[in-house]
């Protein structure tokens, strides 16, 4: 679920309602999203927290702001990043495909899987690098189950030259908060027992991790949602898409300078109808 939404979420997971941060000028406008107005960041956040809602948030988005410019800006992505998706694992070498996938998946099983994310459901997430290429990207995945406890899965991968960046570990701590929002209360990680990489991830933010044989299981139990960790979500989403809205206006200026096409551009920066 993007910030330009404003759902409560009830698919397996308790009732939470998500504010609303674009203010009015920003949905007329589509370019003044591109720039981060601390002001307007409150725009649609419940009222009834009062006075502890504004300390929060001035304390929050001083320590976002101050820490974003050395941090990887990690985004939520919708259907229209499906293709950039399946580009960043088709990357992605026999072995690592073997880590991430437990078997080393082909170009058509990678296919499969990337046509199979429920978008609406779970939650994938990208950082990208100046040039839009999706160099780090997770899939939380929420049980399809309404009857299944409250859980939700894990899932990562990094390009092998961008590696020793802490991708993984920013991209789960993103994805524990964002689970933690919904309702969470445990996440999972199955892994190959090899995967030392990720394993390391989950045992470093206190998951009880379970070896049996050539896999392991890590559960991580995550402690409730608090009005603190619903904005800090709130402003580093609208900050990484900020971010990648200025990646997008300089790729463009440089595509129209050169005369290249770039039909994979205009589709993922298309608003995304899977999130109404």
């Amino acid at each position: 679920m993007g910030i330009d939404d404003h759902r409560t979420v009830t698919n397996n997971r308790r009732n939470v309602s998500y504010p609303q941060l674009w203010t009015t000028a920003s949905r007329e406008n589509p370019h003044t999203d591109s720039m981060i107005d601390e002001k307007n960041l409150v725009v649609g956040l419940p009222t009834d927290h009062g006075d502890r809602a504004d300390r929060l948030l001035d304390g929050v988005v001083a320590q976002v702001l101050k820490t974003s410019p050395l941090i990887a800006p990690i985004r939520s992505l919708g259907s229209n990043h499906r293709g950039r998706i399946a580009s960043h694992l088709n990357a992605l070498g026999l072995h690592d495909r073997y880590l991430r996938f437990g078997f080393a998946a082909n170009d058509e099983q990678i296919t499969r899987y990337v046509d199979g994310v429920d978008f609406e459901r779970d939650e994938i997430f990208g950082i990208y690098n100046r040039r839009l290429e999706l160099i780090a990207m997770a899939h939380l995945a929420f049980s399809p189950k309404p009857t299944s406890p409250v859980g939700a899965e894990f899932g990562v991968s990094v390009l092998a030259h961008h590696r020793g960046r802490r991708f993984g570990e920013r991209l789960f701590e993103r994805a524990i908060m964002h689970a933690r929002n919904e309702g969470v209360s445990e996440l999972h990680i199955h892994a190959l027992s090899e995967n030392a990489a990720m394993l390391k991830i989950a045992r470093n933010a206190g998951a009880h991790v379970t070896r049996d044989g050539s896999e392991s299981e890590a559960r991580l139990q995550l402690p409730r949602a608090t009005l603190d960790s619903h904005v800090r979500e709130a402003i580093e989403e609208q900050w990484a898409r900020a971010d990648y809205r200025l990646k997008v206006q300089a790729k463009q200026k440089t595509d129209a300078v050169s005369g290249a096409r770039n039909d994979d551009l205009a589709e993922a920066d298309k608003p995304d109808i899977t999130r109404k």
